[in-house]
């Protein structure tokens, strides 16, 4: 492989025009595909295969007036005063004439005070009053679907909001409207900004540390116009997109780093700048082929769990993962060519240690030293702090708690005044091939009414699906039951009601029809319960396949082990640390608390563990390098620290900072995903990877790097050190002296480390 990805990065340096030409021109295609058809992400998502999902699906099939309903805006208004709604007569009706005139009302008429509704229709008064008179429910309906809904829209639902609060009335907002987030970007050029001070850093020149930076934002872009010219043919779900951006901009900019860096190595060893960046997509490029390769297994693998938004993410962020490694092997060559003698000036003369050297210690020397010469106690500290990080996952609570953070007053006041469930009502869906389901109906009604938790227990009927608009009921094959649990979307409580209704489905299936339950919050519910089955599945899957292609890439089987079981303890540090934060609420960083997403557990150990095994492809295959090149196993550990410590900490730096300034957004969902993300990095990169696995290879010795003679003969020789090609275009004088160099070096160290 070293040698053809050598022939790849010599003849995209020397055609570099070409090269450049044709990255743009695929670029400039997909972006005029994604113009022309203008396709649109999906907001919504459901189960196949899972009860909810075939209650879904009879909806749709059966009640299509009902899901075009629950397509469309439906935002819940709450008013409430201590002192009693009744008081405030005048206040509320300005706020109903308000919201009047937002855009595409449906229905307007029904848009009334509260108060008034109940005074003249007493029936209705439960479902529109609450807690003695003290909160108020106006619903909003708006003939526009929940996906074209606008920031702008939902400023002018907040101004009218903000316009009719105060003198002891308080308005708030739950539902689509609210929902609606700002349209990302300032994270992504937050983290772009660190990266390129990072790269500076790195490389103490300007021009080098810009060509990472472009091949990050032409990765991500070409990432994010495939997705949106897929969402076209399949269904790609909007939340696949943050991650997808979260993982493409990291990635890019980190194969970007470890390209670069090499071909600056190769340049001092002398002969022709194209032979140098042949080398450089020889040697490194072979671990970023590799690492990446890592990476989509794990992501690609999270198709296991069968559900399409998983799915989607992980298909996005193989095709993120891809792209990225094909630029480093492609366009960076191309981009080196085109800046020529420029591309490490101009230089920065007060950073130190941007290039490296065989004779000077840098800190990451220093700490390579000292890490072999006492190994047992960087392992014992390492592992002990990521063990106390993990004591809070104890507490984990898993969930699919949605609510934006703007929602959260109001459904703290849709509890107090009508439970928390009517905005996610459960659809008990009742069908009989046969026909006249109407006696079947009425029987799982009566049953229902007699669970606990039923909000709307008083009022609880069944409609429908038959041929006439006037009594739909007569002749219906379907009937669908709407309840309303007491509890929210979330709870467990609502989840228990669920599973009782569901319950009732054997006596349904003896009357010869079936029974489902569906809506959002059952889907929501099913969802998490399938990510919880899946998971150690899922494990065993990645963590299986990616330890296979790591015996190939070290030759070793310890190597492996001592990554796997490395990553396994810091992403359990992983979950402890926002367990409490976003959890438990520690250190206060978070205002509004709630269960960990379902799915971050499942998804973070894909591309955690992908990650993971970047850096220790990229650190270690340099000490496997060194070691077979004739230094002793802990002189190869230094040389590894010496040629690799800078660009790991750079990357894990630059990926860190990508991911933490997710955190800036306005949801708790994004900032949960990005801090988890970013302290999982954090734990593998410098404590796993650059501390606790050195420390262990050290104790190791020359065992670290062996196979046993049957398993040799088995395993395919990648050749990921590059030997094939480490000395191409390489002057003989200077290619003979290479090894020496390494032994003096070695020796040097040696007599330091002793």
């Amino acid at each position: 492989m070293a040698s053809v990805l050598f022939r790849l990065g010599r003849f995209s340096f020397k055609h570099k025009w070409w090269v450049i030409a044709a990255w743009l021109i695929v670029l400039i295609g997909v972006g005029s595909a994604v113009a022309g058809l203008k396709p649109t992400l999906a907001k919504d998502f459901d189960l196949p295969g899972t009860d909810s999902g075939t209650a879904t699906s009879q909806v749709q099939e059966y009640f299509p007036q009902v899901m075009a309903q629950q397509e469309h805006a439906s935002t819940s208004v709450l008013v409430a005063a201590d002192d009693g709604l009744a008081n405030h007569t005048d206040q509320i009706d300005a706020l109903v004439a308000d919201l009047k005139t937002l855009p595409d009302v449906v229905d307007a008429d029904s848009i009334a005070n509260p108060v008034a509704v109940a005074q003249a229709q007493p029936a209705l008064a439960a479902s529109v009053l609450g807690d003695n008179g003290k909160v108020g429910l106006i619903q909003v309906r708006q003939n526009i679907k929940i996906m074209d809904l606008t920031v702008d829209e939902k400023k002018e639902l907040v101004d009218i909001l903000e316009k009719n609060r105060g003198n002891g009335l308080q308005v708030e907002a739950t539902g689509s409207l609210m929902q609606v987030m700002e349209a990302g970007g300032t994270a992504e050029l937050i983290g772009f900004a660190i990266a390129f001070v990072v790269m500076i850093v790195a490389f103490g020149a300007l021009v080098a540390a810009f060509i990472p930076l472009i091949t990050g934002i032409v990765g991500v872009a070409l990432t994010m116009l495939l997705l949106y010219l897929g969402s076209e043919f399949m269904t790609v779900n909007e939340t696949a997109t943050g991650i997808v951006t979260m993982l493409g901009i990291a990635v890019s900019i980190d194969y970007a780093l470890f390209i670069v860096s090499r071909y600056r190595s190769e340049l001092r060893r002398g002969g022709d700048r194209a032979d140098a960046a042949g080398r450089a997509v020889g040697t490194a490029g072979t671990a970023v082929v590799f690492a990446g390769l890592t990476v989509i297994i794990a992501v690609v693998a999270l198709m296991v769990v069968g559900i399409p938004l998983i799915t989607q993410m992980g298909a996005g962020a193989a095709v993120a993962v891809a792209v990225a490694v094909l630029s480093a092997l492609t366009l960076i060559p191309a981009l080196l060519s085109a800046t020529g003698r420029f591309t490490f000036a101009p230089r920065i003369p007060w950073i130190k240690h941007a290039e490296e050297s065989a004779t000077e210690d840098t800190l990451g020397v220093k700490f390579g030293r000292t890490v072999t010469r006492r190994p047992i106690p960087f392992i014992i500290a390492g592992l002990a702090v990521l063990i106390v990080a993990a004591i809070p996952t104890s507490k984990l609570d898993l969930g699919m708690e949605l609510t934006s953070d703007d929602e959260v007053a109001a459904q703290s006041l849709l509890q107090r005044g009508f439970g928390e469930g009517i905005n996610g009502p459960l659809l008990v869906v009742l069908h009989d091939d046969d026909g006249q389901v109407a006696g079947i109906a009425d029987a799982a009604v009566a049953h229902i009414k007699t669970l606990p938790d039923v909000a709307n227990a008083a009022t609880l009927t069944w409609i429908g699906n038959g041929p006439s608009q006037q009594n739909p009921n007569v002749d219906a094959n379907t009937a669908l039951i709407m309840v309303t649990p007491n509890g929210g979307p979330a709870s467990a409580s609502t989840h228990d009601l669920m599973e009782h209704i569901r319950d009732y489905a054997p006596t349904v299936e003896k009357a010869g029809a079936e029974l489902h339950v569906g809506g959002q919050t059952a889907i929501m519910s099913d969802l998490s319960d399938r990510l919880d089955k899946a998971l150690i599945p899922y494990l065993l899957v990645v963590v299986g396949l990616a330890f296979l292609i790591m015996i190939g890439v070290f030759r070793s089987i310890w190597v492996p082990l001592i990554g796997t079981i490395g990553f396994l303890f810091s992403v359990l540090a992983t979950f402890g640390v926002t367990v409490a934060i976003f959890q438990e609420g520690w250190l206060g960083l978070i205002d509004h608390t709630k269960p960990i997403l379902s799915f971050l557990p499942i998804f973070l150990i894909g591309v955690v563990f992908g990650l993971a095994m970047d850096y220790q492809v990229f650190l270690v295959t340099r000490m496997r390098e060194e070691y077979i090149h004739g230094m002793s196993a802990k002189d190869a550990i230094i040389a590894g620290y010496r040629h690799g410590a800078r660009v790991v900490t750079s990357a894990a730096i630059i990926m860190i900072s990508v991911f933490a300034a997710f955190m800036l957004a306005p949801d708790t969902t994004s900032k949960m995903l990005g801090f988890a993300m970013a302290i999982a990095v954090f734990f593998d990169a410098f404590i796993i990877r650059m501390t606790v696995v050195p420390a262990v290879i050290a104790l190791l010795g020359d065992r670290a790097w062996g196979l046993p003679k049957w398993l040799d003969k088995l395993v395919v020789d990648f050749d990921i050190e590059g030997g094939a090609v480490r000395n191409r275009g390489v002057p003989s004088a200077a290619a003979e002296s290479d090894g020496s160099t390494d032994e003096r070096d070695a020796s040097a160290e040696a007599t330091v480390t002793s």
